[in-house]
């Protein structure tokens, strides 16, 4: 404990991850995410549809003086909403099954977030409710997957220490020399995750028009792995116009043609 009823004199140490709590069950556990995110140099928190509202008192009691971190806490109705300012995210996920993207350790992650970090990008990590872990809707936000390497006969961590263990590996990553890396992008810029929201909101409204998506029982799934498909790797705004072009050409050229 600080010893001080405003908690401990925590600030952003820039540039770091958001923290984005999917879901969250107990005021208690995302007090706890908070210490841990004070221990890791963390600062900034999103929490998206807390289970019981937000805020709640017990976050603080059980916050250990982190509570600049709970006061500057965002809340978000979804997943979508949560990560739309962000240009890239990383999704913490113990078994992931079916789905295609890229899989790094907590230690590859961290270092991966602060070489993005170093390129002035923003960078996001979910972490999924207490019970279930995040499921494929979630997922198919993130560009990238983070599983822990532990025991494989017992991997569970309750949620303040699945963010210690991410919130350690950056601290440690922060400190050592990591190569600068730059996406050549000239004259465009990297898309957040609202631009392809928007983007795929298009795309997905012409694949129900032209019958793609007819299958019911399918298209949530082939909607998943398009998503997938485009959260792979970074993207910029100027190929997403170009992406835009392409469908509304197809759609044009569809309309044009005899029956």
């Amino acid at each position: 404990m600080t010893g001080r009823d405003g908690g401990a004199e925590l600030s952003p140490i820039e540039p770091s991850p958001v923290v984005i709590l999917v879901r969250p069950q107990l005021a208690e556990n995302i007090g706890s995410v908070a210490r841990a995110m004070g221990n890791g140099g963390l600062f900034h928190l999103r929490i998206v549809a807390p289970r019981d509202g937000w805020p709640q008192e017990r976050a603080w009691r059980t916050g250990a003086g982190a509570h600049r971190i709970l006061d500057s806490a965002v809340v978000f109705d979804s997943v979508a909403a949560a990560v739309g300012d962000l240009h890239r995210v990383f999704a913490t996920c113990p078994r992931p099954r079916h789905i295609i993207k890229p899989v790094l350790t907590a230690r590859g992650g961290a270092a991966e977030v602060v070489a993005i970090g170093q390129r002035g990008l923003r960078t996001g990590v979910l972490f999924g409710p207490e019970r279930a872990g995040l499921d494929n809707d979630d997922i198919a936000c993130a560009d990238s997957l983070i599983r822990y390497d532990l025991n494989p006969g017992f991997m569970s961590l309750n949620l303040a220490q699945a963010v210690m263990v991410f919130g350690y590996e950056w601290w440690l990553a922060r400190q050592d020399e990591q190569p600068m890396r730059e996406l050549q992008t000239n004259e465009t810029v990297p898309a957040t995750k609202a631009d392809l929201d928007h983007f795929m909101v298009h795309l997905i409204r012409e694949c129900d028009e032209s019958g793609f998506l007819k299958n019911e029982q399918k298209r949530p799934g082939m909607i998943r792995n398009l998503r997938h498909f485009f959260n792979r790797g970074e993207i910029t705004r100027q190929e997403l116009n170009t992406l835009h072009g392409v469908v509304s050409e197809l759609v044009r050229g569809r309309k044009l043609r005899p029956r």
